[in-house]
């Protein structure tokens, strides 16, 4: 059976079975796509079927592209991973250390150890945290009033931080902070700066905050996974005209889009218009940050967002200034050193230098480490190295 047979045969039998709405998955070398296909539909109840276009809500696939951002300032000198951030927005100098609540259920806070850098938001390990991941979060709050990161707004970023910096590996708000600092240091908005410095040299014409309207059209739909199993769309949808532009998560796009960024990583900087970073920057992006730290097993507290998501056994997960590595090869047949991350909507995607392949896997279903969705996903991963090997 050819690579595309194989691959089309697994994604359309777990949408013919309504293991998931509908799915998008691309797989790509250096030079070109080597697989490419859409089965299922955007919405359940509806006639649109999913296609190679169609446009989704990537999430935290956005945080990828930010750091890159953030490390095309670092090459023109305007910014440095080891300096204060707060010398470049004052606001992260006030933040401080949430030592749990007092008998009141008011918060205690106290001033960090140490301030926070850029390789230390790049790494997450500033100490912000989300609040559908963090109890503690979530009942800041709720006592402040301040608003979940769905707003798309300032104030949902001017969270606490849960230690201080340095200490550990804690997945939040870190990358927002750094979507600021790209816009404080370039003097544009997010969204202009990615279409000028990202998009343009990667040839990424359908990704963006706010959606053209014939990106709109394309639109899939985020379907919620209920406690019995079931999948109902959900009318969920970033602000489209957003108090703040969140580095985080913000982004809309298309598979083949993202798989133009893959691309980039695995040449090294070079895009398909022009370079996008130096050889050496992507390097440091591609190896451990961490210093001795390791990413742990994700724990939800809000199940409506997150499903837990346990790392590999014995297999260390590290991180880099954009990526988490995996040390040692994973089963689906990934490389020891390869990079990856995720979206909160069920979208992934990986990069292995090693093998000089990457792939990207889109659906849009809630919550997280969706129980049919991963698999899936992880199922497409090791039948492309499955056929590639043949």
């Amino acid at each position: 059976m050819s690579l595309q047979n194989a691959l089309d045969a697994l994604l359309k039998s777990a949408t013919d079975k309504g293991e998931v709405p509908g799915v998008v998955a691309m797989l790509t070398d250096r030079e070109q796509t080597l697989y490419e296909g859409a089965f299922g539909l955007r919405r359940l109840g509806s006639s649109a079927a999913m296609s190679v276009d169609t446009v989704v809500l990537i999430a935290s696939m956005t945080k990828a592209l930010t750091s890159t951002a953030a490390l095309q300032l670092v090459e023109r000198g305007l910014l440095d991973l080891e300096s204060p951030a707060s010398r470049w927005l004052p606001d992260l100098g006030a933040v401080q250390v949430l030592e749990g609540f007092d008998a009141q259920g008011q918060p205690r806070l106290r001033a960090p150890k140490r301030a926070i850098t850029l390789k230390h938001l790049l790494t997450h390990t500033a100490g912000f945290g989300y609040e559908f991941l963090s109890q503690d979060i979530k009942t800041w709050q709720a006592v402040t009033g301040t608003p979940g990161f769905s707003s798309s707004s300032y104030a949902s970023i001017k969270t606490p931080l849960l230690f201080d910096p340095g200490e550990r590996w804690e997945y939040g708000v870190s990358t927002d902070w750094v979507g600021m600092l790209v816009q404080k240091l370039s003097g544009m908005k997010l969204s202009d700066y990615f279409a000028e410095h990202l998009f343009a040299p990667l040839g990424m014409r359908d990704t963006a905050i706010s959606m053209r309207p014939d990106m709109r059209a394309r639109l899939a739909s985020i379907h919620a996974r209920l406690p019995d199993g079931n999948l109902v769309p959900m009318e969920l949808e970033l602000p489209q005209q957003p108090e703040t532009e969140m580095g985080g998560q913000a982004l809309y796009g298309t598979a083949g889009d993202y798989l133009k960024f893959i691309r980039m990583i695995l040449r090294q900087g070079q895009g398909e218009h022009g370079r996008v970073l130096k050889p050496e920057t992507v390097a440091a992006m591609s190896r451990d940050q961490l210093g001795g730290l390791q990413v742990p097993s994700i724990h939800s507290i809000d199940p409506q967002f997150s499903n837990d998501l346990p790392m590999p056994e014995g297999n260390p997960q590290l991180w880099s200034l954009a990526f988490m590595i995996n040390s040692k090869p994973l089963p689906t047949g990934r490389k020891a050193g390869s990079l990856s991350w995720a979206g909160l909507s069920n979208c992934y995607y990986w990069i292995d230098p090693a093998s000089g392949i990457g792939g990207v896997y889109l659906t849009q279903i809630l919550p997280f480490a969706d129980v049919k969705s991963l698999p899936l996903n992880f199922a497409f991963e090791a039948t492309a190295y499955q056929q590639l090997s043949r």
